[in-house]
């Protein structure tokens, strides 16, 4: 966090959007795909757990990929990924609740919903097996957005960037908890983060998130704890999606 304290100008703008589109009228009720289930079965297959994101673009990277969303879905499935992230943020990421909905019909994977939610009816948008709740964004309202979250039926993975937040998540009752070592104050990237605050976070599914983009990054999150890595960019920029396992055979760590 910088000195002031504030969200970078690209994530405010972001969290504007967000509240403006309010939410659906309708209430979902989610069967959700066990992401427990899908971890375990990456690691008994000789991977490393991942959340490959199907995003076609974002305020950190540059143009916009035109690729089919189920077909790159697809590849980073066939390609090893234990799951699957889709945004579903229109201005700002060129996602939509439709793309979540075709990818998650279209493979078997469970499927993260990631967006920026801010009130109970946002999550009404779609059916998805996973919500991200980022508790900066929250604050007190974590607990019971976690809470009608679980009610409709969703899992839910609780972003945190800091070790208070990290704290705040397990008082909330997350059993999954992302570290995001992008800081939103300034946007830029530092490993350390997730070697950082994983400490604070005994008894739930570790999550690391961003800047992922290696064999040795991946080495690196694994050996601070991680079980499961969030990777977008990498795998959107550097077509790693043809084989997501390039990344991933824990025979190689």
């Amino acid at each position: 966090m910088n000195d002031s304290g504030r969200l970078d100008p690209a994530v405010e703008s972001i969290l504007d959007a967000a509240r403006e589109r309010g939410g659906a009228t309708g209430r979902v009720s989610v069967d959700a795909r066990s992401l427990d289930a899908a971890f375990a079965a990456a690691e008994d297959a000789g991977h490393v757990p991942i959340i490959a994101e199907v995003k076609p673009t974002s305020p950190t990277t540059e143009g916009v990929r035109e690729d089919d969303p189920v077909e790159l879905a697809e590849r980073m499935v066939e390609g090893g990924a234990a799951a699957l992230s889709v945004l579903t943020e229109p201005e700002h990421f060129g996602g939509s609740p439709e793309f979540l909905t075709r990818v998650r019909e279209a493979v078997d994977a469970p499927v993260l919903r990631k967006d920026f939610l801010l009130s109970e009816s946002q999550l009404d948008a779609v059916e998805a097996d996973v919500v991200l709740l980022i508790a900066r964004f929250l604050g007190d309202d974590l607990e019971p957005m976690l809470e009608a979250a679980r009610e409709r039926g969703f899992q839910v993975l609780v972003e945190v960037h800091t070790e208070a937040e990290a704290r705040r998540a397990l008082d909330a009752g997350a059993e999954f908890v992302g570290v995001n070592n992008r800081d939103l104050s300034k946007l830029d990237v530092d490993l350390e983060t997730f070697e950082r605050v994983a400490p604070e976070l005994d008894g739930v599914t570790r999550v690391a998130e961003s800047g992922i983009s290696t064999r040795d990054d991946v080495r690196r999150m694994r050996a601070a704890g991680a079980d499961a890595l969030l990777i977008g960019s990498a795998i959107m920029d550097g077509d790693v999606y043809e084989n997501t396992t390039t990344l991933t055979t824990t025979d190689e760590f």
